[in-house]
């Protein structure tokens, strides 16, 4: 058996011949326009079953609105939609196979996605703990077995959605364009940091993930293993605010930004090297091995 030589990630989009510089524009200009008519949808469920009040604190209270079950299924749903609408935006432009967001090894690879989690996941978990016995920063405790069954759904999709937009459509056009992947990982962080809420110290933080987590896309010629590392950190602390360990705020503090900054190195290099030795990353479907004869 020989196996096909896997393409460049990154630049992935490139090798299609269907490929213009100016569609990813208009898959995100449809995206965007898709999400905006799902996001009103998704209000207007939310106003109907929680009413005005709680409505406005869903839309103006921040992060800090996710240390409650509603607000935090509201705001990962919020996120969650963006996955559909690249998907939609995708068949409407017809710009290239939906499945070369994912990979250039052939398409989403579950198993790869769950043992890349396993790790990381422990490690921010107990990270976490002892963050939260040193510092004191614990919230209130909600634990319900539906809320955490719920959690184990939105999570994952949450994160793998981000994924896809980032590191899938951001980073794969950008590298397209510009052909040097190390400056697609870089800009993609920075748009990363400054599309989430935080203060500047709290975006300094999402930025460094971004650049750890494009990496991560970037070596394994796929987004699994940084959509695994990305539910790690994001299970985990969801998993810990439910519990009352931390909670969750919009202003982050340097002390905060330092664990978080190197926990997020660390175990982002540990993951690289761990499937870097077990191989994870030449892991390709059958439909893409060929027969000798």
């Amino acid at each position: 058996m020989t196996v096909k030589e896997i393409s460049e990630y990154i630049t992935f989009p490139r090798t299609f011949e269907k490929y213009r510089w100016y569609k990813p524009i208009l898959v995100f200009i449809i995206g965007a326009i898709i999400y905006l008519i799902f996001n009103l949808l998704l209000i207007a469920i939310f106003y109907a079953i929680c009413g005005e009040n709680i409505m406005v604190q869903l839309l103006h209270g921040g992060y800090e609105v996710m240390n409650s079950e509603i607000g935090e299924i509201y705001s990962h749903l919020g996120v969650i939609i963006m996955l559909p609408s690249l998907y939609l935006a995708n068949k409407i432009v017809k710009d290239r196979p939906f499945s070369s967001y994912s990979s250039s090894r052939g398409g989403w690879n579950t198993q790869l996605y769950l043992k890349a989690f396993i790790i990381p996941f422990i490690l921010f978990l107990v990270v976490g703990i002892i963050e939260s016995v040193i510092l004191g920063n614990g919230g209130n405790y909600h634990f319900t077995i539906l809320f955490f069954i719920i959690l184990l759904i939105v999570v994952p999709l949450q994160c793998i959605a981000e994924e896809y937009v980032f590191r899938g459509l951001l980073m794969q056009t950008l590298g397209s364009w510009f052909n040097i992947p190390l400056l697609a990982i870089i800009l993609q962080a920075i748009i990363f940091g400054f599309t989430h809420g935080y203060n500047g110290i709290g975006n300094i933080g999402i930025i460094i993930s971004g650049l750890v987590m494009g990496f991560l896309a970037w070596k394994a010629n796929g987004l699994e293993v940084s959509s695994a590392f990305h539910t790690a950190n994001n299970l985990s602390f969801s998993l810990l605010v439910m519990f009352g360990i931390q909670s969750t705020t919009s202003t982050i503090v340097m002390s905060d930004l330092i664990i978080s900054t190197m926990s997020t190195v660390i175990f982002g290099i540990l993951l690289y090297y761990i499937g870097k030795r077990s191989n994870w990353f030449g892991e390709i479907p059958e439909t893409l091995q060929e027969d000798d004869s």
